[in-house]
């Protein structure tokens, strides 16, 4: 009995110490709790915490769909909802209202915004428990909305920054195209007809126009858009024919030269989720438009435009209250080096064929023009390019949509004009020096098996630097890099820039001279002396390494910000004495009727350079694809140094082909 009366007694005690302790409802943790929904925009949640007479006045989806409305279209970003500090009395808790102050910071796309505001709470009797609820009205929203007020957005457009050439001619410019669009209330009885009609000739099919004109906000008198074309589009006369169709002019994106300057200059388009998912942070909306290829992405930081923004109240009596407004601010126009009369000439003359150009400025490395061929308009990109066009470009054996510029190739004998400086410089030849050959194949000693260096061209068994480079003998060089030996070659292509990236914005890959970073002696080394084996260089690369024998040694970076000073990239790579040898050789690789680049012999313009054909075959001795390369530049003048390659060329007398294409562009260019 004892026992049950102690435990009773501690029941006892337990429960009035429990009552005793338990704290009265805080309005203060109730503003806290709220604030802290409110920051992490969970709005259901802040609902559930308003009064019942506030639920009276709205609905828990209308309430919630309102805030997430607001907050996405303004694009709220980085809130903080808090209460304010202030002293507490112990007798709030016996009230039952109170005002209580709280303050908001967040970012929208109209710049920062920041207020106090005071909460209204009233104690409420919920489940037999007083709780503190929110009295909400729309002025906590934003301190100046009304009931009757509505929240606006108006966006001021920034222009993108244009792209031009060193003469100031666009190569990405602000224009404007073209939107074919249907006024549905003009459709009467037709519309069907009118949607086969219109699908016909702009090559989409009728659902995409039901569609489209179904869409919640078209109303009858709205003018609809379809599909944009460019300005020149024939189809434009044809559709304003058609029955409530309607033709507007609207700002856009446009490439003057087209697929002349495609790969180089890319072109814009809507932000893909997960690019917008990268750059949200930076301003991009899941709309925004964005740089896409070339150097629309490479300089979308500087190009892209920042729009302007004013966030405001609409009074019920028409009156407007500003919240916040940015600027709009245009994005930076880049002039470049590029010439877009060098550039439109060498792709023109390129026919078609699979290939790539570099041209640039010998004395200076301006960068006159980057060219892949074949290519694709970027105004089809721009405007709405459809997935049958996309498909036939990406099914083209050709491969269009492949950057050309920005791959690499064996070099072939273009190389040689290199090799041949190394050499000089290494003592490993000299230019008068002779070498004797019998025959077209020729190898060092037994030990090779049946690998054989072979000439592509007969010519003299007595063979010095002059005919080597003339007759493009494979054998000569060969022996020349076995002369120079693995370390002494690798050291010479460094310095020329192998191994490394060329200092340059557009991302161009390393040369390299082989597949390991090294050389072996024997026919690794032979074939890399005449540009097969494992050597890779770039076409940029390429033309740049032929620079040494302009400047009389210092190897020149690519430049391609007009502005931008002449910037040596290698110092003195060759002595003046080495460049003005080489040099003169290659006029006399063109000049002289039994040189290989006689083709490009032009009496006006004396050329200077070297013809390469490179072998892409599995193994020694069988037939394979070849592609054609020159490099040259006019020795008088000096002020165009062009490098050429054209693919598929075992068919077209190897580099014969490359060789009369830049014979076409020298002299459209004079």
């Amino acid at each position: 009995m004892g026992n049950v009366r102690w435990v009773l007694a501690l029941i006892s005690f337990l429960a009035i110490t429990l009552f005793s302790c338990s704290k009265p409802p805080s309005p203060h943790d109730a503003l806290k709790t709220y604030t802290s929904y409110w920051t992490k925009q969970q709005f259901a949640k802040m609902y559930d915490m308003l009064s019942e007479e506030t639920k009276k006045t709205v609905g828990k989806e209308q309430f919630v769909d309102r805030y997430k409305k607001i907050y996405g279209d303004i694009q709220v970003s980085h809130l903080s909802v808090a209460p304010v500090p202030v002293q507490t009395d112990k007798k709030d808790g016996d009230k039952t209202e109170i005002s209580l102050p709280f303050s908001v910071k967040m970012d929208t796309v109209a710049g920062p915004v920041q207020f106090r505001h005071e909460a209204k709470l009233v104690k409420e009797q919920s489940n037999d428990k007083e709780q503190w609820r929110i009295k909400w009205d729309p002025s906590y929203i934003f301190p100046q909305l009304g009931p009757n007020d509505k929240v606006r957005l108006n966006i001021t457009p920034g222009k993108r920054g244009e792209i031009i050439d060193r003469n100031g001619q666009p190569l990405a410019m602000n224009g404007t195209a073209y939107e074919i669009g249907v006024i549905p209330g003009q459709m009467g009885d037709n519309a069907e007809t009118i949607k086969q009609k219109l699908a016909s000739l702009l090559g989409v099919s009728p659902e995409i126009i039901t569609e489209k004109l179904n869409a919640p906000w078209v109303r009858p008198d709205y003018f609809v858009p379809i599909q944009k074309v460019s300005k020149t589009d024939k189809r434009v006369e044809e559709a304003r024919r058609i029955q409530a169709v309607a033709v507007k002019e609207t700002p856009e994106r446009e490439y003057p030269l087209g697929a002349a300057a495609a790969h180089l200059v890319g072109y814009v388009g809507t932000i893909t989720k997960e690019e917008w998912e990268a750059k949200k942070d930076e301003g991009y909306s899941p709309t925004s438009r964005i740089g896409k290829r070339g150097l629309e992405e490479l300089w979308e930081g500087r190009l892209r435009a920042h729009d302007g923004a004013r966030l405001y109240i609409e009074k019920a009596d028409g009156s407007t209250v500003t919240i916040a407004e940015t600027k709009p601010r245009d994005g930076e126009t880049i002039a470049v080096t590029i010439d877009a009369k060098v550039q439109q000439a060498i792709y023109r003359e390129m026919k078609g064929r699979a290939g790539t150009a570099a041209a640039i400025h010998p004395q200076t490395g301006e960068i006159l023009a980057l060219v892949s061929s074949p290519s694709f308009d970027p105004n089809r990109f721009v405007l709405g390019l459809s997935s049958s066009e996309y498909a036939k470009w990406q099914n083209d054996p050709l491969r269009p949509l492949v950057n050309r510029f920005a791959a690499t190739y064996a070099p072939g004998s273009a190389i040689k004009p290199i090799i041949a400086a190394i050499a000089l410089e290494q003592g490993a030849i000299t230019p008068k020096e002779t070498k004797t050959i019998h025959g077209r194949r020729w190898q060092p000693d037994r030990s090779w098996g049946n690998y054989f260096i072979t000439r592509v061209h007969d010519g003299p068994e007595r063979v010095d630097l002059t005919k080597a480079l003339v007759y493009s003998d494979n054998i000569y060089f060969a022996m020349a890099g076995l002369e120079l030996g693995p370390e002494r070659m690798e050291s010479g292509l460094r310095s020329f820039g192998f191994g490394e990236k060329p200092p340059f914005p557009y991302p161009i890959p390393a040369s390299r001279f082989s597949n390991s970073g090294s050389l072996k002696t024997g026919p690794q080394l032979a074939d890399t002396a005449y540009g097969q084996g494992e050597m890779q260089m770039s076409i940029l690369h390429l033309a740049a390494a032929y620079t040494p024998f302009v400047t009389g040694g210092d190897l020149l970076q690519p430049v391609l910000e007009k502005g931008q000073p002449k910037t040596v990239w290698k110092q003195g790579v060759i002595s003046s004495q080495t460049a003005a040898i080489v040099a003169g050789d290659l006029v006399r690789v063109v000049a002289d009727p039994n040189g290989t680049a006689h083709d490009a012999y032009i009496k006006s313009i004396p050329l200077a350079g070297k013809t390469g054909t490179a072998e892409l075959k599995q193994e020694k001795g069988t037939q394979g694809k070849e592609n054609g390369l020159f490099v040259a530049y006019p020795a008088d003048r000096r002020d165009l140094l062009l490098a050429l390659l054209i693919e598929g060329v075992e068919n077209d007398g190897g580099s014969r082909y490359a060789v009369n294409a830049a014979k076409r562009i020298f002299t459209s260019l004079r």
